[in-house]
Formats: structure tokens, C-alpha cells, sequence
């Protein structure tokens, strides 16, 4: 039985790439089915990637993560591939990408830009220690036997197992994030492999704000570290509250020691509030642990329905 293949590509204003875009992708994978769907665009986009050949939808909500929140759920595919509609990644590593998805190597191959031509091609210097800042706070917090090499890239593939069991929750370009960290705390397969990254042709305009966006792709970073890994975070707050509360408290009690008395009061006080501090932020940290786990427990029964629902379909 042959197996459907979804080129998904999300658009907003990309008239000067589209064509391109889903001609190259159509060349490289001829039996797949490819997806256009236009973010409100102000130019042609839609017109000139139907032309093309691209099945052509409108996701009306702004923003990329709205968009493949769209494409998740509205289609189905065997294997999932993403990639931008501004022509910075070629289309030559699909088949590759869509190989490791289909023998099951994968739920999701990163299209890794950052070890291949991202740093001599892209030319916002703000932008390559973004990235750079990104990989490191993920790799630190989520420490794991995979190291990821580039989070921020667009290029990616994915197996219906992933597509269909991932909780899209960010609207804009911190998607890339979520997606990365959904699947680390999940025990996913996760591969990379290197591609070349090619810079914006003239006349084409990066959607991405890089000190707003950037700003939200780290807050996402935080919640989700809050979120899935609650007593690592709120165990830090602890231990952190408790170092102070003794530092505080340390001077009082030699104090008292030498004189017998306690002239500073409020500075006892204060660090008996600390220390219940620390004590609450513990014990926040086990509840919400439970919460986690019994999360992920969840989780994998929701893996095994999604994949008996998988192969009857097959």
C-alpha cells in the first residue's frame, strides 16, 4: 500500500518564493500531496502556489502557530513535512527526511541548519545568537541523550503519531520550540540531519521580529520548563530561598551567641519568612511533580489508542 506524503508549507506574503517553492518540492516528492495554506496574505501567494499545483487553504487566525495548528488537524498523511514558503531550504533532503519518518526512525527529523551554511548565509547577527541562545537554554534544561542541534529551523518532518498527539498551544514563531520540547519530554525519535540554509532572495521580507519574537520563543522556554519538569524549577526556587534565609539568619544567631541577645529582629523575621518560602516552593514542586507524571502516564495511553487507530487504518 502506497504511502500519502504532506508537504505543508505555512505563507503569509511570499509571492516572490511560493512558486518556487512548491515546484521544487513537487519535483522532489512527485506522489505527495502539497499544502499551501495562506495566512492572510496581502499579495498573490495564494494564486501563484495553486498555479503551481499546491492544494491551496486559508487559515484566517495570524500567525504560524495557528496555522499548522490548522494543518495538524485538518489533514492525513503518513508522513508530515514542513517547510517555509520563502525558499531558504532546498527541497533535495525531503526524500531523506521522509525515509527516516516512514521506516519509523523518527516521529520528527530537524532539518539542522545551524551545522551546515546558516552562519555565513544568514545575515542578522542577532539572529544567529538567538539561535545559539536558544539550543543552549534547551539542551541545559532538558538534558537528554539527544542533543538538539537546531531548534529554530522550519524544516522539518513528522510521523502521524507526533502530528496527531502533539498539543499546539503557541500562536506565533515559538512553535518551533513547543515542537522541540514536546518531543524531548516525551521520549520521542528525534533525528537531525544537516541542510543547507540559503539567505532570503532580495525583495523578500522575514516575518520574524527578532527581539518580540525572540523575547517569546524564551518565555516559552521558561513556561514549559515550569511546566514539565515542575520540581526541578520549583526545587532551584527552593534551594535558592533556603541558601538566602540562611545567610540571613547565620549573622543573627552568632549574635546571639556572643551577647545573648537578638538586636536584629526584623532580619530573624525576614529569614524565617524565606525559609517557609523555600518550604512551600518544595512542596509545590512535588505536588505539581505528580501532576507531571500522571500527565505523561496519560500521554502514553494516548499513544497507544492513536496507534491502534493507525494501523486499522491501514
Amino acid at each position: 500500500m502506497s504511502k500519502e506524503i504532506a508537504v505543508l508549507i505555512p505563507c503569509y506574503n511570499e509571492s516572490l518564493t511560493v512558486e518556487k517553492v512548491v515546484t521544487d518540492f513537487r519535483r522532489e516528492l512527485p506522489e505527495a500531496t502539497i499544502y499551501v495554506y495562506d495566512n492572510n496574505s496581502k499579495d498573490n501567494t495564494a494564486e501563484l502556489a495553486e498555479k503551481a499545483g499546491a492544494v491551496v487553504r486559508h487559515e484566517y487566525r495570524q500567525g504560524k502557530g495557528n496555522v499548522i495548528r490548522s494543518m495538524f488537524r485538518d489533514i492525513n498523511a503518513d508522513c508530515y513535512i514542513i517547510t517555509d514558503g520563502d525558499d531558504t531550504y532546498p527541497a533535495e533532503y525531503a526524500r531523506q527526511m521522509c525515509d527516516l519518518i516512514l521506516s519509523g526512525k523518527a516521529d520528527m527529523v530537524i532539518g539542522d541548519r545551524l551545522s551546515a551554511t546558516y552562519f555565513e548565509e544568514n545575515k542578522r547577527p542577532f539572529h544567529n545568537f538567538g539561535n545559539s541562545l536558544v539550543r543552549g537554554c534547551i539542551n541545559t534544561f532538558w538534558a537528554n541523550k539527544t542533543k538538539i542541534l537546531d531548534v529554530m529551523t522550519g524544516y522539518r518532518a513528522f510521523s502521524p503519531m507526533f502530528v496527531k498527539s502533539f498539543p499546539i498551544l503557541s500562536q506565533g514563531f515559538e512553535i518551533e520550540t513547543e515542537m522541540t520540547i514536546h518531543a524531548l519530554d516525551k521520549n520521542l525519535l528525534l533525528q537531525s540531519i544537516p541542510v543547507n540554509y540559503r539567505d532570503r532572495p532580495a525583495g523578500s521580507v522575514s516575518k520574524l521580529n527578532t527581539y518580540i519574537d525572540g523575547a517569546k520563543v524564551l518565555l516559552t522556554i521558561f513556561n514549559l520548563y515550569r511546566n514539565y519538569r515542575p520540581l526541578k524549577f520549583f526545587g532551584g526556587l527552593s534551594i535558592i530561598s533556603m541558601l538566602l534565609a540562611i545567610f540571613m539568619f547565620l549573622p543573627v544567631f552568632w549574635e546571639y551567641l556572643q551577647i545573648g541577645l537578638v538586636p536584629r529582629f526584623p532580619t530573624l523575621i525576614v529569614s524565617g519568612i524565606v525559609a517557609l518560602s523555600s518550604l512551600l516552593f518544595f512542596i509545590c514542586g512535588l505536588i505539581l511533580d505528580t501532576i507531571a507524571n500522571n500527565d505523561r502516564k496519560n500521554f502514553e495511553l494516548k499513544m497507544n489508542i492513536i496507534r491502534m487507530l493507525l494501523d486499522k487504518k491501514c
